[in-house]
């Protein structure tokens, strides 16, 4: 049966470069300084690779991602996929001669212990909103540059029992069952690199326990079911789900879980840096792929601007953005107990955040 080229590209990745920020100019409007416009050039960058079965003039990006993980992702009133992922990754078009496309993928065909399906085969060019985690996603993929600053530390939940933790902040975790949330940051392999931030020892001799399925739920059960007794996750996920399931329990997640947060399950640890290379980023790509070096200096362009600054205030996460010259200048926030180490927490188990002992 003979191929044609066209064909042959359609069902496998061709090795075509990827988008580089490069070469010709397009003349647009950018805001330069508050209230002044400047006429400046959009990035013209040339043709992106073709994936199976897509149609692409060479200026398209396919990126994927799933619907539970806010602000980052989700779904708005309309069911359109939204979130600030979804925004930043449409704002390049504002400052790069691209047509991005963003669409629901399952998180496990992105990452899964391992590259996903969905990018290792080329369902989509990369998937958004992942943590720059250091050990095994580095073996596997590639980060574009971050879109947050280092935003996303991690924590050890376990069982309180009579409002008591299982698991308190001072253990090393030794012989401890502890559970991951598979296919999420942080990883498994990294808890051993992690330093308790109550004793300032490294975490050691735990069992690490993977659930069977994808997913924060999944993890969480193992946790109250007395499958693990503590859970490495992000420092901010609990509350994160609770909230949303006081103001609606119906959620992509499960709020009868989840709404246990504070009575049945709290953090003994809070505010771990150390298992990231840099916080939330754009895209992740299959490793050699090319399209973290080329994506980057349009995300350079797009931090730079006002519109960076808008999605910040819309999704309340100015203080996890890189500051630009339309921020404005505000007095200190009051940090969250997510981001403090557990030793500068003046917290009670009963807010969901135990002190050390």
């Amino acid at each position: 049966m003979k191929f044609s080229t066209f064909t042959v590209c359609s069902l496998i990745l061709c090795s075509v470069p990827f988008l580089s920020a490069q070469s010709t100019t397009k003349k647009a409007k950018k805001v330069t300084k508050k209230g002044q416009a400047a006429s400046t050039a959009k990035l013209s960058v040339p043709s992106t690779p073709p994936l199976p079965g897509i149609l692409n003039d060479g200026k398209k990006v396919i990126l994927a991602q799933d619907i539970d993980y806010p602000p980052y992702t989700g779904i708005d009133e309309s069911l359109n996929l939204s979130g600030f992922g979804v925004d930043f990754a449409k704002g390049l078009e504002e400052v790069c001669d691209l047509d991005v496309v963003v669409i629901q993928a399952s998180w496990g065909d992105c990452w899964s212990n391992k590259i996903g399906v969905g990018l290792s085969t080329g369902y989509y060019h990369g998937c958004t909103t992942y943590t720059n985690t250091r050990g095994i996603r580095n073996r596997y993929l590639e980060f574009s540059a971050p879109i947050l600053a280092d935003n996303k530390p991690a924590g050890i939940l376990t069982r309180l029992e009579g409002g008591v933790p299982v698991v308190d902040g001072a253990s090393s975790l030794e012989g401890v069952k502890v559970g991951d949330v598979l296919g999420w940051a942080p990883t498994s392999d990294v808890l051993v690199t992690s330093t308790n931030l109550c004793t300032m020892e490294k975490f050691t001799g735990f069992t690490m326990i993977l659930p069977e399925v994808d997913g924060n739920d999944a993890a969480l059960k193992m946790l109250l079911d007395g499958d693990v007794d503590a859970l490495w996750i992000y420092a901010d996920q609990a509350e994160d789900y609770a909230s949303a399931c006081a103001n609606d329990p119906n959620q992509v997640w499960d709020c009868s879980l989840w709404s246990k947060f504070k009575t049945d399950f709290a953090y003994v640890q809070t505010g771990i840096y150390d298992y990231m290379n840099s916080g939330t980023t754009l895209a992740i790509s299959k490793l050699g792929s090319g399209l973290a070096s080329s994506l980057d200096p349009c995300i350079e362009a797009f931090i730079k601007t006002k519109s960076y600054k808008d999605l910040c205030v819309e999704y309340d996460l100015e203080s996890s953005c890189f500051e630009n010259e339309f921020f404005d200048t505000v007095g200190d926030a009051v940090t969250s107990p997510t981001k403090l180490a557990t030793k500068e927490l003046t917290t009670a188990c009963s807010d969901g955040y135990c002190p050390c002992p």
